[in-house]
């Protein structure tokens, strides 16, 4: 099973940054577009499914995903808009999705373990900032950037949550 390459960077990068001086940051929140004052407290549920969309453009995301969430793991994760893609059985190394589509397979994590790598990036001095819903708190958005560089961000959307 591939690992999603950007997940894995941003947590080697983050481990190899060094640790920080041990005082954590609060999580920087960023009002998602909707109604209201601030977003509520937001608790995982057991059972959920939302669209994950990797990438900064939401216009062009690198990736989208149908995600299915039972007893606290993803149970299910369908690539939406684009053919699943596999490697040929005869390829040494791995060039990338067969379909010349840009982006990557991903292993799509639970809502909560996107918060938690969020966080973990934070502690470990990246620049983070996570968008929660205003109606009922989950995370809308997260963008994670380790480098020096605007350019270097990953973003991840979160849309059509259901409980």
């Amino acid at each position: 099973m591939r690992v999603e390459r950007a997940l894995c960077a941003l947590i080697l990068i983050g481990l190899a940054g060094g640790c920080t001086s041990g005082e954590k940051e609060p999580a920087v929140v960023d009002p998602a577009p909707t109604a209201g004052a601030s977003a509520p407290a937001w608790s995982e549920p057991a059972n959920y499914s939302f669209v994950l969309s990797r990438g900064c453009d939401a216009a062009a995301p690198l990736g989208r995903y149908q995600a299915t969430v039972t007893n606290g793991a993803v149970t299910g994760a369908t690539r939406v808009g684009a053919p699943a893609a596999a490697p040929s059985a005869s390829a040494e190394v791995d060039l990338g999705p067969v379909t010349g589509d840009e982006g990557e397979e991903i292993d799509v994590p639970t809502l909560g373990e996107l918060v938690a790598m969020a966080e973990t990036a934070q502690e470990d001095g990246a620049q983070v900032s996570t968008e929660f819903d205003r109606t009922d708190g989950h995370p809308a958005k997260v963008t994670i950037n380790v480098t020096d560089t605007p350019g270097g961000a990953e973003c991840w959307i979160i849309s059509d949550y259901k409980v």
